[in-house]
């Protein structure tokens, strides 16, 4: 039967021409509106398109940059002529205890007494996802609910739904005064349920780029500590938003000097420049070591059949550079660099729109800090910038920062002064 079968004779399963597939109830899934906008703008043929939806840091030109210091720690990787090994479940030991330093301060005490739990993760995605799966394992906020900022980086919610949480939002933005909805955000926190999940950002607030002032954060710690609330911060951006690490670690280590056995989430996609390495951490303070062990051994069971162990590449990169005497400085001075531009992108942005004409109010062009920044032009007004003027946002009017160039600002500034006056 064999010999019959390899001489030609095809066998075919009986019925197979009857079978339907077994995927054809699935849906057609909606397209990301990020990658939806760059196909549009990938299709566009006129020469004055501006692309300012994309995440990610661009030179004066345009371009990608690559961090001469991450250069240089890839140069010494390489030559060091390491192997290639899994790491484990909780990722390279050195990256992880000089990303806790980075975010909680080379004299931080609860680091000494080695309270604070930590492991390398898929960048911030990942830190966050795993946070939710810990939430929702171990019953840690009240109604297993998350409070998230209205508005906030729009992957939060599915990666926390589905994660198994429930989501709801706090006040956040004041679209009124372009700014910091303070007093909304502190009802809310006085009204949510005792021990309560609440996630913070850091510092450059994705998509507003609003952030409390320190005497807020202040206030912020206070209530939250009268309700026993969880602190959630996710750090994307230290060392970008300001241009100073630790300036931007401000209110993570004001949290933690008040008593809050805080989370945190960090990424080295924008920092460091890394994006496609994947690579970030997540941590728990505690309140002993032993408490510590605890925890790092429920986040690697969970990590286990997620993703087994991280990727080592963009980790050796971080830890590299900052055990290195020599790459340490020249990385704090490349950071500053990058958030130094977009801040004078900001600057010449509203001094042109003051030079097209335009007699609105921008001060919150230059009040906002990050990659991002909130507009406050409607839904119709974005489409017009896309329609009539090859501009590419999102709908929300979220600009990138990153996007706008000396070359291309005052081009941008005369569209926007076209679509709100007219």
């Amino acid at each position: 039967m064999l010999a019959a079968a390899r001489g030609g004779a095809r066998l075919a399963p009986s019925g197979a021409r009857a079978l339907s597939s077994a995927w054809q109830e699935i849906p057609l899934g909606p397209a990301d509106p990020i990658l939806g906008l760059n196909d549009m703008f990938n299709k566009d043929t006129d020469g004055r398109k501006i692309n300012l939806g994309v995440g990610a840091y661009r030179d004066d030109d345009g371009k990608p940059w690559v961090l001469p210091s991450v250069r240089a720690a890839e140069r010494k990787i390489l030559d060091s002529n390491i192997n290639k090994e899994y790491l484990g479940i909780a990722g390279l030991s050195p990256f992880v205890n000089l990303s806790l330093k980075f975010a909680y301060g080379d004299d931080s005490v609860d680091l000494a007494e080695g309270r604070i739990a930590g492991v390398q993760t898929l960048s911030g995605t990942g830190a966050c996802r795993l946070a939710g799966e810990f939430f929702n394992r171990f019953g840690i906020s009240a109604n297993n609910t998350i409070y998230q900022p209205n508005p906030t980086w729009g992957n939060h919610i599915p990666i926390f739904k589905n994660a198994g949480m429930d989501v709801k939002q706090y006040a956040y933005y004041n679209k009124e005064t372009i700014g910091l909805d303070f007093e909304g955000m502190i009802r809310d926190i006085k009204a949510a349920p005792d021990g309560s999940v609440f996630l913070l950002h850091a510092c450059a607030h994705n998509p507003t780029g609003v952030d409390p002032k320190v005497e807020q954060w202040k206030e912020i710690s206070h209530e939250m500590k009268r309700k026993n609330h969880r602190a959630f911060f996710d750090c994307a951006y230290q060392g970008f938003a300001s241009g100073d690490a630790e300036k931007d670690a401000a209110a993570i280590r004001l949290f933690v000097a008040d008593g809050h056995q805080i989370c945190l989430s960090q990424s080295y996609a924008k920092n460091f420049g890394l994006y496609g390495e994947r690579v970030g951490a997540f941590s728990v303070v505690c309140a002993d070591k032993e408490e510590a062990e605890r925890v790092e051994s429920q986040l690697k069971i969970l990590i286990r059949p997620m993703y087994s162990n991280p990727p080592v590449n963009g980790a050796r990169i971080v830890s590299t550079i900052l055990e290195d005497p020599k790459l340490k400085p020249q990385w704090y001075s490349e950071c500053k660099q990058m958030a130094d531009r977009i801040i004078k992108m900001r600057e010449l942005l509203k001094s042109n729109l003051h030079k097209a004409g335009s007699t609105r109010n921008w001060e919150h062009v230059t009040n906002q800090i990050g990659m991002f920044c909130y507009s406050g032009i409607t839904v119709e007004q974005v489409d017009r910038m896309r329609n009539e003027h090859h501009i590419y946002m999102t709908k929300d009017g979220r600009i990138s920062m990153a996007g706008v160039t000396s070359k291309n600002v005052e081009y941008l500034a005369k569209a926007l002064h076209e679509v709100t006056s007219n």
